[in-house]
């Protein structure tokens, strides 16, 4: 199976830059979105052969996430469950995560399938603190669904782990996600027993997902690798390969891949 997710920063604005054609031509069994920035009924897109699943931020033109499949789950769950205290995973109950419609989980018969869009620590790091919490939450979220059933989780996770994954790391060591706590969360994930399929399979590439629109920074590939497809240790055999397509335009962000013999 064929997994993309593309952080496409404004869905009808991407699809005014060539998205149908792409989404067309990478012909994936899976196609995830972030930053959709759109409310439900501005834009309705459909391809043939897929199925849709969409969760909105309530603040409008923000945030936003959805998933393409040609494969209907056995269930959708939309937001950040919230783990009760005996291992069960609550969708009802009130959770400060779920107001701006980063996470939604697939279920399968033999793995979970969630796309996410974690929250940028912002300029000032004004919003470290509640991503830190963020960061222990979703933690506790996906090693709650892995003790049930292998896990695969994509997105724009906002950090670069380590100095190969971004261009410049001297200058940006304090910045948003290029913090020592940001990074610390992300390698406590990995140990929690996660793997970061590009860098696994790739461990010494350095390519790039994320370029600022300042400074022709795409131009001169000045870039960040904050895409991921991350998998439960034990799914890490059947990844057949993990790649980022840096040729294709039309966001800030280019679409990362893997195929995974499932």
């Amino acid at each position: 199976m064929k997994f993309i997710s593309w952080n496409v920063n404004g869905l009808r604005a991407c699809v005014g830059k060539g998205f149908n054609d792409t989404f067309n031509a990478l012909d994936a069994d899976f196609f995830c979105l972030q930053e959709t920035k759109m409310q439900q009924g501005q834009l309705d897109l459909e391809f043939a052969g897929y199925e849709s699943y969409w969760n909105y931020a309530e603040k409008k033109g923000y945030s936003g996430t959805a998933i393409y499949t040609k494969h209907k789950p056995l269930n959708a769950y939309y937001g950040m469950g919230t783990v009760n205290s005996d291992g069960s995973i609550s969708y009802e109950a009130e959770n400060i995560h779920n107001h701006e419609g980063r996470v939604i989980t697939l279920e399968y018969s033999d793995f979970y399938f969630i796309t996410v869009y974690v929250p940028n620590a912002q300029d000032g790091l004004r919003r470290l603190d509640y991503r830190m919490q963020w960061e222990d939450d979703f933690l506790s979220y996906i090693c709650a669904l892995d003790k049930r059933k292998p896990v695969i989780f994509c997105g724009d996770l906002n950090v670069a782990h380590n100095d190969i994954d971004l261009k410049n790391p001297k200058t940006n060591h304090k910045n948003a996600g290029f913090t020592d706590e940001e990074r610390g969360k992300f390698s406590a994930l990995l140990a929690a027993g996660f793997k970061d399929t590009f860098r696994t399979l790739h461990p010494d590439e350095q390519t790039f997902s994320w370029w600022s629109y300042r400074f022709h920074a795409r131009e001169k590939n000045a870039g960040w690798r904050i895409d991921y497809f991350i998998v439960s240790e034990r799914l890490l055999p059947q990844v057949q390969s993990a790649s980022i397509h840096t040729d294709i335009m039309g966001s800030d962000h280019c679409p990362v891949e893997i195929i995974i013999d499932l």
